[in-house]
């Protein structure tokens, strides 16, 4: 049987595949007052070197004698990007299907026992491949703050919920966006479109390939598509907010929408961003995210759609009115931190 050989994409830049709303998303997470007065502290409650010791001590860390496949698909996801950095694995006992990365300097992998169970060789490494994207594009810092927001108490800062909401909910909107960007990672690693749909749909409720059929799904994700009233919008929303992925079929159509754009393709006939030689421009990714948004509401021709791009501008003054009000949750911040400190 000949195994197709995948393509080496060398000195690629991550930026060559991001997806112009994570992008858009994470420039403005970053331009956030406050968001970096609330990573210094809970990095200093709790610190990356902490993170690595609990991943040491409760789960396998992945080697050449202990998951030498895994180890030899890390590398080899590694080798395909061109990367000069490999993170560490681990493998944690877990019966949910998930896999995350941790970590600011030096961050990590970490994928549940169940994956290695459930998923062929092939998916695994487009799982592997999807953390490595994580980290390539910088989310592992932002995938730590979300972590420790959920488990670690806040309430020795007066008004916690009050100064901090505004922060998780823009968290986990860039979350939701990041994902869509890995997932564009791992179809680079694998090179076969039909093995990431694979894990979608095994994600959306699959687990035997063959009781079920790809077309038939895409068919689904179009008729998820198709609910378009009002109150279905509003429902979309709803059903996402505090969620930190897409749903399945909302990430199936995205990724088959890239695939067929022809940058996919693109990037493996070697065109493509090579890293060092472009710097990164926080205004031409809100821009970019921007654009993207404003295309996706004009393409679409449902009634919230429409209802959107009606009061296009007055949306606007509420994002200023919002950033105002961010700056005062970062100032307030500060204060505590002064009062704390002296």
């Amino acid at each position: 049987m000949l195994v197709k050989r995948v393509k080496k994409l060398y000195e690629i830049d991550p930026k060559s595949w991001e997806h112009p709303a994570d992008k858009a998303a994470l420039s403005a997470l970053k331009q956030l007052r406050g968001i970096d007065e609330l990573i210094k502290l809970l990095v200093s409650v709790t610190t990356e070197r902490s993170l690595k010791l609990m991943a040491l001590s409760s789960s396998i860390k992945v080697s050449r004698n202990q998951y030498p496949k895994l180890h030899t698909i890390l590398n080899n996801v590694v080798d395909t990007f061109d990367w000069d950095y490999t993170p560490s694995l681990f493998v944690t006992q877990s019966p949910f299907w998930n896999a995350g990365v941790m970590g600011v300097k030096e961050p990590f992998i970490i994928i549940n026992s169940s994956m290695i169970k459930n998923f062929e060789e092939n998916e695994v490494t487009a799982i592997i491949a999807h953390e490595l994207g994580h980290i390539m594009s910088g989310h592992a810092l932002y995938k730590t703050l979300m972590w420790l927001l959920t488990k670690i108490s806040l309430n020795f800062i007066p008004m916690a919920s009050l100064l901090i909401t505004p922060i998780i909910i823009a968290l986990y909107e860039w979350d939701r966006k990041s994902e869509l960007t890995a997932d564009r990672a791992k179809l680079l690693a694998v090179q076969d479109p039909v093995i990431s749909y694979n894990i979608l749909m095994k994600m959306a409720g699959a687990e035997d390939l063959t009781q079920v059929n790809l077309n038939d799904f895409f068919t689904q994700a179009q008729e998820y598509e198709s609910q378009k009233t009002l109150l279905d919008g509003i429902h979309k929303i709803l059903n996402q907010l505090w969620a930190s992925h897409p749903f399945p079929v909302i990430r199936l159509q995205e990724l088959k929408s890239w695939e067929l754009s022809g940058y996919y393709q693109t990037i493996l006939d070697g065109n493509y961003l090579r890293r060092g030689l472009h710097q990164a421009n926080t205004n031409e990714d809100i821009r970019a995210g921007y654009e993207y948004y404003k295309e996706t509401w004009k393409n679409k021709d449902d009634t919230l759609s429409k209802v959107a791009s009606d009061v296009g501008e007055e949306l606007e003054k509420v994002v200023e009115g919002i950033g105002r009000a961010a700056e005062g949750i970062g100032d307030t911040i500060k204060d505590i931190f002064r009062k704390n400190n002296t």
